[in-house]
């Protein structure tokens, strides 16, 4: 199998684009005899026109012939998937060995270390715009799969026929969505109909994997586009079936689609942290909203603070127990002093009361950036986010 190779002059990729590190260990691989190409996201990225967040590296080098190359540089990590992490400085880049995959099986992969070449290697990967190599030296790009084409058609297709694909790994199916949202390209008709037919197989997946695409997709900037694909396809009500009902409903479904959308507009600034707690309490907060509000208009009056403590509680433990996916006790925790607060920095009834001991506390600067978010979906709250935010009073 030959791939067809684009030259520095039939491809938009610069090397002055490429980390310098990722760059490096290309070469020193390379100059030991091994072969080695930048592959998957960075090279799809830069294609786009996008700065790439990592820079992996496959190559035919062993993960113990890696070690040895980069000594105290490198460490070898995984038994599912045998990596290797070189650090430069704070930089961490991966390196994997070029490995081999049955495609046609629709077994679940349960071991993924069996060597193979570079030609097998591609085929074992998901989509064709994350199979493409970048040889930095000769500045070549080598597509064994149709992957340029399909990211200039904009078209997220699988290596392999979808269904088998989908199957031998559920969370494929996710990250399906996760590069539709991302990128706004369209899947192949053979994809859309693999999701219908093997969505119930992601339930068989690893939760820990899960749960990294879901909070990684809250951080991406795309994440109102995400969970809107996760509930159209259907995977909302086997992944997180508490959030079902809210986002089925057109009436619930535009308020939880504005938090999502505050989160994404404060995820797309230059610059900025948001706390995984804070993008979470985004998802979760406007549930929260609505059964508070149904429950000051059945009882006629307004929730005392007592009963919203014990209704977000209840809620937590409600996400907690039906989720497929478990979310670690400490982001939980950070999530209800993040949710719970709100109702001190914006009471229900009268205005804020200064606490020195609350506003030193570090819970405040959480509730502070969830406070934030709401501002974007309610401006009416920003004379509240004024208040907290001016120096407090001299004693």
């Amino acid at each position: 199998m030959r791939p067809t190779i684009y030259t520095r002059d039939e491809h938009s990729v610069r090397l002055d684009q490429v980390d310098e590190h990722a760059l490096s260990a290309v070469l020193t691989l390379q100059d030991a005899g091994h072969t080695a190409y930048l592959v998957g996201g960075s090279v799809r990225d830069l294609l786009l026109k996008k700065k790439p967040k990592d820079f992996d590296i496959s190559t035919s080098a062993r993960p113990e012939e890696i070690k040895k190359l980069f000594q105290r540089q490198c460490l070898l990590i995984g038994r599912r998937f045998r990596l290797a992490h070189l650090r430069f400085g704070n930089k961490i880049l991966e390196v994997s060995t070029f490995r081999a995959g049955d495609i046609t099986s629709s077994s679940i992969i349960l071991h993924d270390n069996r060597w193979g070449s570079e030609e097998e290697d591609v085929m074992r990967r998901d989509f064709t715009m994350n199979a493409l190599f970048y040889e930095p030296r000769k500045q070549l790009i080598l597509d064994y799969v149709g992957g340029v084409k399909d990211i200039e058609k904009r078209l997220l297709r699988t290596i392999g026929e979808a269904h088998l694909r989908f199957r031998q790994d559920p969370v494929r199916m996710i990250r399906l969505l996760k590069f539709q949202a991302r990128f706004g390209f369209r899947c192949d008709e053979e994809a859309i109909h693999a999701l219908d037919t093997c969505k119930h197989e992601i339930v068989k997946s690893a939760e820990a994997r899960i749960l990294e695409e879901l909070l990684k997709m809250l951080e991406s900037g795309r994440a109102e586009a995400f969970f809107s694909l996760l509930s159209e396809y259907g995977f909302i009500n086997l992944l997180l079936p508490c959030f079902q009902h809210f986002l089925s409903h057109n009436d619930t479904r535009e308020l939880a689609a504005s938090y999502l959308r505050a989160a994404d507009e404060m995820m797309q600034q230059p610059n900025i942290f948001i706390d995984r707690a804070t993008l979470l309490s985004a998802l979760i907060f406007p549930i929260l909203e609505q059964e508070i509000l149904t429950l000051c208009e059945d009882r006629q009056m307004i929730l005392p603070l007592r009963d919203i403590l014990q209704l977000t509680d209840s809620l937590l433990q409600g996400v907690c127990a039906s989720s497929f996916v478990h979310f670690p006790k400490k982001l939980l925790g950070s999530v209800y002093l993040s949710i719970t607060n709100q109702f001190r920095l914006t009471p229900i009834k009268g205005e804020p009361k200064y606490h020195a001991r609350f506003s030193s506390a570090d819970d405040f600067k959480l509730a502070l950036d969830f406070l934030r978010l709401r501002c974007l979906v309610n401006p009416k709250l920003g004379h509240f986010l004024e208040h907290w935010e001016k120096p407090p009073p001299k004693e």
